[in-house]
């Protein structure tokens, strides 16, 4: 566990650039300790807004670079060219030793990309996968993959719900947390193949360090049943876009229902604490940051659209992972069940 959390930055990323992931990170660095941050883009416009944040600059340093992955990069684009890149230099001092962890707001796919191709897999791990954490009835749960994977086999699947075990374990502090197949029905015979055989595999291997529940429907992820919901990326990201949707959705049809008459006006008022506890937990900006887990390095996704709550997120989940290991706890859960016969066979098909 390092006692000093280096994170590299990519302040060129996302919607709004340098100034609200600075700002993110002053408000990242308020709520933690021993933390040095590494930024990566235009050292004057990063500069500028650092000068407004002496505490923040007085633990910071600029790499600068004039090159930036643009959100309508294509991933080959990024691996061909990007490599000096505001991403791919951040990238880069996790390979080398010089971060703890990346950070960054910018494209999805050029993230993914550079970061396997960069910091590789850890061994036993087929493919990386993209875990975040969802706002449930009963507080949060995780979620994976979200977009890493369009397919996953049955020996993936079982992969994606080791890692996450390991993820719920460090965020929620959870013994042996649950873990649910997301499928179309809760019976043994739903679903594809892949998905029958996962969640045969999860039930017949002994010692597993999580507790499989079986499978999952739609209405449970948010219900909070369970500790993490494993699916492909496929699927994962679509569940993910309609349940913000709908969260906006929802927000959308209150705002329009309490403001249509004088009486609905004197109705958001004396309701406005619960509505503004729900605004609360609904809001992306306190759910904020997907972590790629599986590779040989920590890299933290934030969403592109985050507002500076967002992005110390995002940044504050990097910090929690880094001091916890959780790559190094990874690989020891994986190396504790591959030995198991029934893993060992559905690796070979």
């Amino acid at each position: 566990m390092p006692k000093k959390v280096i994170l590299a930055v990519d302040a060129m990323g996302g919607d709004y650039g340098p100034s609200i992931v600075v700002k993110g990170a002053d408000m990242a660095r308020a709520r933690s300790h021993d933390l040095e941050f590494v930024f990566f883009g235009q050292e004057e416009r990063i500069q500028a807004e650092l000068s407004r944040y002496s505490k923040l600059n007085k633990i910071s340093r600029i790499v600068h670079t004039s090159e930036q992955i643009l959100g309508t990069d294509k991933p080959s684009h990024a691996l061909r060219r990007g490599r000096k890149s505001s991403m791919g230099l951040a990238i880069s001092a996790v390979q080398e030793g010089e971060a703890h962890a990346a950070v960054s707001a910018g494209n999805t796919g050029a993230l993914m990309a550079m970061s396997k191709f960069i910091l590789r897999t850890l061994e036993g791990i087929d493919r990386p996968a993209l875990g975040s954490l969802l706002p449930t009835r009963r507080g949060e749960s995780i979620m994976l993959d979200l977009g890493a994977n369009v397919e996953a086999s049955a020996q993936a699947l079982v992969q994606f719900a080791i890692m996450g075990a390991v993820f719920a374990r460090t965020v929620f502090g959870s013994a042996k947390p649950t873990v649910a197949l997301l499928n179309v029905g809760v019976e043994d015979l739903k679903g594809t193949e892949d998905l029958r055989e996962a969640g045969q595999l999860l039930r017949d291997t002994p010692d597993l360090p999580l507790s499989f529940v079986g499978f999952a429907e739609g209405d449970n992820i948010g219900a909070g049943d369970v500790d993490v919901i494993v699916t492909d990326g496929f699927t994962g990201n679509i569940a993910l876009k309609t349940a913000e949707g709908t969260a906006k959705l929802i927000a959308d049809l209150m705002k329009r229902a309490f403001t249509t008459s004088i009486w609905s006006k004197i109705g958001y008022a004396l309701a406005r604490p619960g509505l503004t506890s729900l605004k609360d937990h609904l809001n992306p900006d306190n759910h904020n940051g997907a972590v790629f887990l599986g590779l040989n390095g920590l890299v933290v996704k934030s969403h592109g659209g985050a507002g500076a709550q967002g992005i110390a997120t995002a940044l504050s989940m990097a910090i929690d992972l880094a001091r916890h290991d959780i790559n190094e706890r990874i690989a020891k859960d994986l190396s504790a069940v591959q030995s198991e016969p029934e893993l060992a066979v559905a690796a070979d098909r």
